[in-house]
C-alpha cells in the first residue's frame, strides 16, 4: 500500500453537477479540520506503518480554495506523516483560485502533478452548469503554473453537457488539446442525486443531448486525442508516454490506499472503509485520538476479484490474465466464463496476449460489460 487520496471539503462556489462531499467555504472551521486532518495521517499511520508513499492525491471539493497559509500548514502534515521520495503528488486546482503565491507554496512542498477541472472553453457553458471560472483563467493559471516549473499537468473536460452540441464540443477539444499538455481526462455528464441538475431534471427542465450524440461526443474524444498522439490508457483518460496518473491506476489496479478526510474512502488490510462526511461527525471522534471511519466491510475473495475485472477492464491493456492467477489462485476464464464468452460473442471483449481487455465497441458500452462480472 503506497498511496493516500486526500479531501479537502471546501468549495467557494458548488457546481450543478457535483455529489462530492462538499461544503461552502465561508464560515467553515478551516483551520482547524486542516489540523485533524493531519491528526488523522498521524493515527492511520501508526496503525499501519508506510515507510514510502509512491503516490498521493488531493482532490474535493477544491483544495485550493485554502488560503496560502492553510495550504502551507497541510503539506507541511503531508510531508511529515507521508514520506514521498520522488513520488507522484497531485493537487486538484480550479482555474482562477490558483494565484501565484498558492502555487508557489505547492512547488516548495514537492506537488509535481497539477489537474485543473475545466469542463468546457465555452464561458456560456461554463455558466450554465455552475462554474465560477471562464475560459481566460484557464490560460492564466495554466501559464503561470508553467512559469512556475510544473510540466505535469492535467485537465478535466465533460461533455454531453445542458444545450452542448456536438460543434461545440469539438471547439472545446481544440483548445483544449492546443494547450499541449501531457495528460486530458474527458467524461460524460452523470446526473447524480442531490446535485442542482438531478432536481431540474425531475422537474422536466434540464435539456440534456440524447445517446447517439453523446456517443458521437466520445467517440470525437478518441478520434482527437490520437491525432495528437495521446494514449488513451484508460476509458475516460489520455496521456503522452509516461504521464499517466499513477494515483488512478492504483484504483484501476485494484490495489490498497489510504483515504484520509471527511467522506473519503480507503482500502486497506483487505478492508472497504469510508470516513464521517458532516464535518462534525468527521472531526469530533479525531479530537479524541480516533479514527472518524463511518463503515467498513472486510472485501470476500470473490469480492475482490469482481472488482478486479470491474476496475481492471477500464484500463486499454484490460486485466492480466497471469496476475489474476498469480492474485486469486483462480484461472480468471474459468471463474467469469458466462460474462466472458456473453460479451466476447457481442463484440465487446477480446483476449489477446494473455490480457482481457474491451474492443472499441465495448468501450461505448463499457458500465454494461461491467456489470456483467458482478456475479
Amino acid at each position: 500500500m503506497k498511496a493516500a487520496y486526500i479531501h479537502i471539503p471546501f468549495c467557494e462556489h458548488i457546481c450543478h453537477y457535483c455529489d462530492f462531499n462538499k461544503v461552502f467555504l465561508q464560515g467553515q472551521p478551516v483551520d482547524e479540520y486542516v489540523r485533524l486532518l493531519i491528526k488523522e495521517f498521524e493515527i492511520a499511520l501508526e496503525q499501519n506503518p508506510v515507510q514510502q508513499f509512491d503516490t498521493i492525491f488531493v482532490g474535493g471539493g477544491t483544495p485550493t480554495s485554502l488560503t496560502e497559509k492553510q495550504l502551507e500548514v497541510l503539506c507541511k502534515g503531508i510531508r511529515e506523516y507521508l514520506p514521498l521520495h520522488n513520488g507522484e503528488f497531485t493537487f486538484e486546482a480550479n482555474p482562477g483560485d490558483l494565484s501565484k503565491e498558492k502555487l508557489k507554496v505547492l512547488s516548495e512542498y514537492g506537488v509535481n502533478r497539477l489537474s485543473f477541472g475545466v469542463q468546457s472553453f465555452n464561458d456560456e457553458l461554463l455558466a450554465r452548469i455552475g462554474r465560477s471560472h471562464r475560459v481566460k483563467d484557464v490560460y492564466a493559471s495554466i501559464e503561470s503554473a508553467q512559469n512556475l516549473g510544473f510540466t505535469n499537468i492535467s485537465i478535466d473536460l465533460i461533455y454531453a453537457l445542458p444545450g452542448q452540441t456536438i460543434s461545440d464540443f469539438q471547439s472545446t477539444l481544440n483548445e483544449a488539446l492546443a494547450l499541449d499538455l501531457p495528460h486530458y481526462s474527458s467524461y460524460s455528464l452523470i446526473v447524480e442525486p442531490k446535485t442542482v441538475f438531478y432536481n431540474l431534471m425531475r422537474k422536466g427542465k434540464l435539456s440534456l443531448p440524447g445517446e447517439d450524440i453523446e456517443a458521437e461526443m466520445y467517440r470525437l474524444v478518441m478520434e482527437e486525442m490520437e491525432k495528437k498522439g495521446l494514449k488513451q490508457y484508460e476509458i475516460s483518460n489520455f496521456s503522452k508516454p509516461g504521464f499517466e496518473s499513477l494515483h488512478n491506476l492504483v484504483y484501476w489496479d485494484n490495489e490498497e490506499y489510504f483515504g484520509f478526510g471527511a467522506g473519503a474512502h480507503g482500502y486497506v488490510n483487505g478492508v472497504r472503509y469510508s470516513n464521517a462526511g458532516p464535518l462534525k461527525k468527521y472531526m469530533e471522534p479525531l479530537t479524541m485520538g480516533k479514527r472518524p471511519i463511518f463503515e467498513q466491510n472486510t472485501v470476500a475473495k470473490k469480492e475482490k476479484m469482481e472488482e478486479e475485472m470491474f476496475l481492471g477492464l477500464r484500463k486499454s491493456e484490460g486485466v492480466n490474465i497471469n496476475r489474476f492467477r498469480d492474485k486469486f489462485s483462480e484461472n480468471l476464464v474459468d471463474t467469469f466464463q458466462g460474462p466472458i464468452e456473453q460479451m466476447t460473442q457481442r463484440g465487446l471483449l477480446c483476449i489477446e496476449d494473455d490480457f482481457i481487455k474491451l474492443t472499441k465497441s465495448g468501450r461505448f458500452l463499457g458500465n454494461e460489460v461491467f456489470q456483467s462480472f458482478l456475479l
